[in-house]
């Protein structure tokens, strides 16, 4: 599984570095009519994918995670292949609509091995899992850069696609899924009611699926922007490796460092890490609305890469234990749509903040996103941990 998310990963984020140079390719746009659409068309995938998301975890519940990863695989393998093929915006546009219907490999397969997973380890296991996402996501932008200077964005498109049919292989004839006493057919199986209620009694996990989505807000508003924001930067004929690079070098900072946020996690809480991460990565996204050169960013986004990376571990690893394993596929899926839901939210409003106020905005924007979610979530463990005494007491 490990090296499936790492190709899926790597090919999924080959194409981020060039999407918005990729839209410029279709017409004499303006700067303000590029970042709007590659706002839009980078949102798109996420609409569908919102909606989505929960039915293919409550699929998994019922009829196991493996289905999914192969269905999902090859789906995103055709979208990708297709976008190498497109003459519009508006086509690249509803292609990623499409593909939002599938999209879904790397949260099913953090629910798979979750649902598998003792609670005592899974933020270690999930951790180690995340690497191979991470991994991906390292070389990826700067595999995409490359290729994409060498053989053109259409190529890229279709190697990408190659590529992630090949880790759908990997799954297919690699993946065994051991369905455990809990999740077979003689476990009690819970409504969509019952799911929601479970998930609303838990104020800590309701609230740490509302910060999934100021994440993504967080995250995704200045990803879109980032070759953009690197053109500003250096005027090197070679500005797509470049984009690459910047986008590597938050993916070097998770792969050194999310493990071992995993494994704190563990030891003295998710909710307490999770907290921290927050409160840091606000702190580090400032300095990258600041820079004057592009080292420094690439500095930056490492710093920056280094805190974000145990968010998502740590998010499933504490759904894992307050949710039942009959209903982790369904719960993981809610928190994926929250995450979706802030993947469609940030490309807009980063796109409508850097075009009214530039690009340097949108970092500042994001820290104080960072920030609101720490506090948030602080408040709400807080509330929590006296209640649970009052109710000893």
């Amino acid at each position: 599984m490990w090296f499936a998310n790492f190709f899926v990963a790597a090919s999924a984020t080959m194409i981020m570095p060039f999407l918005s140079l990729y839209i410029e390719t279709f017409g004499d746009y303006s700067d303000s009519f590029v970042q709007r659409w590659a706002g839009l068309v980078f949102a798109a995938t996420f609409v569908t994918a919102f909606f989505i998301s929960p039915i293919w975890g409550r699929f998994g519940d019922r009829n196991g995670y493996k289905k999914i990863l192969i269905i999902t695989g090859i789906g995103i393998a055709v979208s990708i292949f297709l976008m190498g093929y497109v003459h519009s915006v508006k086509q690249l546009f509803f292609l990623r609509l499409f593909m939002g219907a599938v999209t879904g490999f790397i949260p099913t397969s953090l629910a798979l091995i979750s649902a598998q997973t003792p609670k005592e380890i899974a933020g270690k296991t999930l951790g180690t899992l995340q690497m191979g996402n991470v991994s991906g996501a390292l070389f990826g932008p700067l595999l995409g850069g490359l290729l994409a200077d060498a053989v053109g964005f259409q190529y890229t498109f279709v190697l990408t696609a190659i590529v992630i049919l090949g880790a759908v292989g990997l799954v297919a004839i690699g993946i065994k899924e051991v369905r455990t006493n809990e999740t077979s057919t003689t476990a009690k199986k819970y409504t969509r009611k019952e799911v929601l209620i479970h998930i609303l009694r838990h104020p800590v996990l309701l609230t740490i699926m509302l910060i999934s989505t100021l994440i993504q807000v967080a995250n995704f508003s200045i990803q879109p922007l980032l070759a953009l924001y690197v053109t500003h930067l250096t005027d090197s004929s070679n500005i797509v490796f470049l984009a690459g690079m910047a986008f590597s070098a938050t993916g070097f900072g998770n792969l050194l460092f999310t493990r071992q946020w995993g494994k704190v996690g563990d030891r003295i809480g998710h909710e307490k890490i999770l907290t921290f991460l927050l409160l840091a990565s606000s702190i580090m996204f400032i300095p990258q609305g600041l820079v004057t050169e592009l080292w420094q960013l690439v500095v930056c986004r490492f710093l920056f890469g280094m805190a974000v990376g145990g968010l998502i571990p740590c998010m499933t690893a504490y759904i894992r234990q307050v949710a039942p394993l009959s209903m982790q596929g369904e719960v993981q899926g809610y928190n994926v749509s929250f995450r979706f839901l802030g993947n469609v939210i940030g490309p807009i409003s980063g796109g409508i903040l850097s075009g009214f106020f530039g690009i340097s905005t949108v970092f500042f924007v994001t820290s104080g996103l960072f920030l609101t979610g720490a506090i948030i979530l602080w408040l709400s463990v807080v509330r929590h941990s006296q209640k649970s005494t009052q109710q000893a007491a």
